[in-house]
């Protein structure tokens, strides 16, 4: 794996002290800053006047539309989102997420640059924009009912995580949501799933947990979780956090090689 150090003794990277030297002669602008609206807003409108026209305009945000970060542009169909997940290095999906005004081309580059054959790099392509995305709200909604059924005492954080590793985690892996239920249909596929399982699942559904992340709450499921997760797993160490990288790293690329050579739906 390139470290920083040999990719600027390669000459594949460059450090800039300035916006404007930076931005001088880019193809692509990914910009990479804080979560704050009026700090994009702010910084997209220094780089439209320092970038060629040609340029593209791409932002890692979590969450942050473009629609919301271009108002200060006077070309809005440059920009649009590219959203990788986490850890960006060795996950491949990037989620590209343009506005109402981005042009089609624009998304097409990007669509394509992630494209290459050989590339690990799985680009998705959203039809329209959604405050979290799909990444992020699919994995919030699974957050917000593992944290319910903690602070109901229905399952410790470890178990919770045993749960997931040890069945959803590699069944979406190998075959996504929707393919799973259409493998577990049968012959009539998710169709007949639905019609099995559906008053159970509406169960399910209408008695999912709500907690509530901001302001104040009165279960105390926050301190519940923290406490739990800090006693199963302890802070970790450099040494570890490369460990498990390393782990998924590898689990990836095997994930890629078996799944990961059709390109999704543009």
């Amino acid at each position: 794996m390139s470290t920083v150090a040999s990719l600027i003794s390669s000459g594949r990277l460059h450090i800039h002290t300035s916006l404007e030297s930076a931005c001088a002669s880019a193809t692509i602008v990914q910009e990479q800053g804080p979560e704050n609206l009026e700090f994009k807003q702010s910084l997209w409108a220094q780089v439209e006047t320092l970038a060629p026209p040609s340029a593209h305009f791409w932002t890692s945000t979590s969450g942050i539309a473009a629609s919301a970060q271009q108002q200060n542009l006077h070309d809005k169909t440059r920009l649009l989102v590219v959203h990788p997940f986490n850890p960006p290095h060795i996950m491949p999906l990037l989620e590209i997420v343009p506005s109402p005004d981005t042009s089609p081309e624009r998304v097409e580059f990007a669509r394509e640059y992630f494209s290459v054959p050989g590339s690990r790099h799985r680009p998705v392509v959203l039809k329209k924009e959604i405050p979290g995305f799909v990444g992020n709200r699919l994995a919030f909604a699974l957050l917000r009912e593992a944290c319910y059924l903690v602070q109901e005492d229905v399952v410790s954080a470890k178990d919770l995580d045993t749960i997931i590793m040890a069945s959803l985690g590699p069944r979406w892996a190998g075959n996504g949501v929707f393919e799973s239920y259409q493998q577990g249909g049968g012959e009539g596929g998710i169709q007949a799933f639905l019609e099995k399982l559906g008053e159970t699942m509406q169960v399910v559904w209408d008695g999912l947990g709500k907690v509530n992340v901001l302001g104040n709450e009165e279960t105390g499921w926050k301190e519940k979780v923290v406490s739990q997760v800090n006693e199963a797993y302890g802070t970790l160490t450099p040494a570890q956090v490369h460990e498990k990288e390393d782990r998924l790293r590898d689990f990836v690329t095997i994930q890629v090689k078996e799944y990961g050579h059709d390109q999704p739906e543009a």
